[in-house]
């Protein structure tokens, strides 16, 4: 079930070349509607492989919605265009942040979830670069605007990164402190972080960095799960892990 998405709202407006999102794929709730999901794919990928992979979890009770990147020239493949969220160069929080392509990615996802019934709880979730993206829209979340000022408009509820890094962690923990409510919010949203210790494509150490700058940066309830002998990709053990850390934090009835 899939239909193209009709929410770029301003983020397509923000960036100097404007890059259209792809379709977006839907996979209803079996069951009550009681939360809604965004899920984003890693580079080059689409969201049609992520609803398949969702489809299959044992959550009756979320909605998924699953976008596609725009395509776009690439700095890490040599310019080669494929489906990227933001442009990068290096697949590391070492690297330069593209704040451009994180704001327009981050305002595109948020405008897919304020159009939710305001009784069903919205989250946030990823793989690499997804993950990154998922990760850059808690911290959005936390301060209460994107990086170009724009008010942040989603009432986040839990946010889960397999395999990814934060972008923007050096400047993160200055602009969380300066503000009482920023500061709440940091602590009151729970974030899950998965990461395989045999990664060679975003490293271990990167996943691991990513949990101590939002632990340090004041977000409290972070969890860190690392994965002995997992590459680059997802594994049943850990998609368990997944399913009960949603089922637990967005008080879903019926899910087993």
């Amino acid at each position: 079930m899939s239909h193209a998405h009709s929410h770029t709202g301003s983020g397509s407006r923000i960036t100097r070349g404007t890059f259209e999102f792809g379709k977006t794929y839907v996979v209803r709730p079996k069951g009550k509607h009681q939360a809604t999901i965004i899920w984003l794919h890693g580079l080059g990928d689409n969201g049609l492989s992520s609803s398949q992979l969702l489809e299959s979890l044992p959550l009756p009770n979320i909605k998924w919605i699953c976008p596609t990147a725009p395509t776009r020239p690439v700095a890490i493949l040599g310019g080669f265009p494929c489906t990227a969220w933001f442009d990068v160069g290096e697949l590391s929080e070492d690297g330069p942040d593209d704040w451009e392509g994180l704001d327009a990615s981050a305002i595109h996802i948020a405008n897919l979830l304020s159009t939710e019934p305001a009784d069903v709880k919205v989250a946030i979730g990823g793989f690499s670069m997804g993950a990154a993206i998922a990760l850059y829209s808690a911290t959005c979340f936390a301060i209460g605007r994107y990086g170009n000022g724009i008010p942040y408009p989603v009432n986040l509820r839990t946010v889960v990164g397999l395999s990814g890094w934060l972008p923007g962690s050096r400047s993160l923990r200055n602009k969380i402190e300066v503000s009482h409510e920023a500061r709440r919010r940091a602590t009151s949203l729970p974030i899950l972080l998965c990461h395989g210790i045999s990664d060679d494509v975003i490293l271990y150490k990167y996943g691991e960095k990513s949990a101590q700058s939002l632990c340090s940066a004041g977000f409290r309830y972070v969890a860190f799960k690392s994965y002995d002998g997992l590459g680059h990709y997802t594994i049943p053990r850990e998609m368990d892990e997944v399913c009960t850390w949603l089922s637990s934090k967005l008080g879903l009835e019926g899910s087993s």
